[in-house]
């Protein structure tokens, strides 16, 4: 049966306006203000970084490009990606200004000199962020037999694609620049269902296989030729309702060290949680203590070795 309606749309409108001027809720909306960072943009610049990274595999042919059009092309990319982060950048810089100051300066000069010198320090980070990507591919071609090449493993891989994009939103957040960085990484989780916060550390020739429902938290520290799959959380401790919320930055999340492999399912939470190196952690382990280097901590179907190793 259709439902009657009980009021207008102007009336529905007007109790919406009400609402945006209630003070209350007045950090809902942004009405006729500056401009906020647009997610479309950052989605764009992240295809645009991908594209320096993996020239022919993400975005314009370069095929048969002579070395001086190659060069060209080259610099026009880096001209667009630095143009288009100071924009986005300048304006999170923006926004995280008028908020502290509680006013709206329609202009700010100072945080414009800041978004250009996050954003060509940045760019100049690409050539040795396109090696450390360089490793993570060769870690994804040596953990998983199945993959036929690297060219698969970056059209196909979503572990991979996770791990770029948290490069560059992790490069890109040390440069200082709010707000997009975590938009980035958002993008990636919303692609690939793999949710790593782009503070988290995370060291050389990383490979998460398969990777959807991977959680990787802020505070998390990853050394290096680490394997982890799906299903996986390096997670925090929950705060209790009505307790004091910890300190930003503060250790909360695991630290996971070299050549440890994390199988599926498993969880690992707490910042005092150190798992140490050649460590292998079973399908569906719960670990909330500290593990020896090169111990074997056994998943859900034998909890009393688990208890044994990490002391629960």
């Amino acid at each position: 049966m259709a439902r009657t309606p009980t009021s207008s749309g102007d009336e529905v409108a007007d109790n919406l306006i009400e609402g945006y001027l209630t003070p209350s809720t007045t950090p809902m909306q942004h009405v006729g203000a500056y401009e906020l960072p647009s997610i479309a943009e950052v989605a764009r610049i992240v295809e645009q970084i991908r594209a320096l990274l993996f020239p022919g595999y993400v975005g314009p042919s370069v095929a048969r490009l002579p070395r001086t059009e190659l060069g060209i092309m080259v610099r026009e990319r880096l001209d667009e990606v630095r143009n288009g982060l100071r924009r986005q950048v300048y304006r999170a810089i923006h926004h995280k200004q008028q908020i502290a100051n509680g006013t709206s300066l329609a202009d700010c000069v100072e945080c414009a000199d800041v978004a250009d010198d996050i954003a060509i320090g940045f760019v100049a980070q690409l050539p040795a962020l396109r090696d450390r990507v360089a490793a993570d591919l060769h870690a994804a071609f040596v953990g998983d037999p199945a993959a036929s090449g690297l060219d698969e493993i970056i059209f196909c891989y979503p572990g991979v694609h996770a791990v770029v994009v948290h490069r560059i939103a992790h490069a890109l957040a040390r440069e200082g620049a709010p707000v997009i960085p975590r938009i980035m990484s958002e993008l990636a989780h919303e692609k690939t269902g793999i949710d790593i916060h782009p503070g988290a550390i995370i060291g050389d020739a990383f490979f998460i296989d398969h990777g959807t429902g991977v959680v990787v938290g802020e505070t998390t520290r990853i050394g290096d030729r680490v394997r982890i799959y799906q299903g996986v959380t390096l997670g925090a401790l929950s705060v209790p309702y009505g307790a004091e919320r910890p300190a930003p930055g503060s250790q909360r999340h695991p630290t996971i060290e070299d050549d440890v492999v994390i199988y599926a399912g498993a969880t690992i939470l707490g910042g005092d949680t150190v798992i140490g190196k050649g460590a292998v952690i079973g399908g569906n382990a719960w670990v909330t203590a500290s593990v020896p280097p090169g111990a074997r901590i056994a998943g859900s179907h034998s909890r009393r070795d688990q208890r044994a190793v990490v002391g629960e």
